[in-house]
């Protein structure tokens, strides 16, 4: 099953070239379920087999997650907050509970809009508090897009180096998931550290 879906992104991907790559990570960013970790290794095994360019795939790839997590996140400031305002009480949300999260966005949001591009489930909703948040487009967007980078370029490379190995595709896209995450934990502690540091001073 597996072997036969990353056939068919293998195919898909050089049928439409760049633009289904952007397309498929646009979906895998917002909420429809295409992992990113069977979509960009197909592409780097393309650019292996020099049908397709590193730079173009991986720009192809960021920009696609960039637009499917700002889907997300224009949907929550401009049309999710509004009807959670409106209608949170009856759910347990109160206003007070928006301000919480937007205290904590404004002190903390491009460390949590960051790693939350790492990490897998958290990648797809990381877009919506920082979006009820009214985090800072600029800021949304840079750390999106640096977050993102970092893992379309992880994921292309291991289908670059690996070929067209499903198993070992599978195996290094999973050994990824686990490196990142303790990278994130590790930037995390440091970050938490760092801020508490600085408060101490103050």
């Amino acid at each position: 099953m597996l072997h036969q879906a990353i056939l068919w992104l293998v195919d898909t991907i050089g049928a439409f070239g760049y633009t289904g790559i952007f397309l498929l990570m646009a979906m895998e960013s917002s909420v429809l379920p295409v992992p990113s970790e069977l979509v960009m290794p197909p592409a780097g095994y393309l650019v292996q087999q020099g049908r397709m360019d590193m730079t173009l795939v991986i720009l192809a790839g960021t920009l696609g997650s960039w637009v499917g997590a700002y889907a997300n996140y224009f949907a929550a400031r401009f049309l999710g907050r509004p009807l959670l305002l409106r209608y949170g009480k009856y759910i347990g949300l109160s206003e007070q509970h928006f301000s919480r999260v937007e205290h904590f966005f404004r002190q903390h949001g491009e460390i949590s809009t960051f790693i939350g591009r790492l990490l897998p489930v958290i990648r797809h909703l990381i877009s919506l508090p920082a979006g009820l948040a009214c985090m800072s487009h600029l800021r949304f967007s840079l750390y999106t897009l640096v977050g993102s980078a970092l893992w379309v370029s992880i994921l292309a490379w291991i289908g670059y180096f690996i070929g067209e190995n499903q198993d070992l595709i599978v195996q290094y896209s999973h050994q990824a998931v686990v490196d990142v995450i303790a990278f994130s934990a590790v930037l995390a502690a440091g970050y938490i550290w760092l801020h508490k540091r600085r408060a101490a001073r103050q």
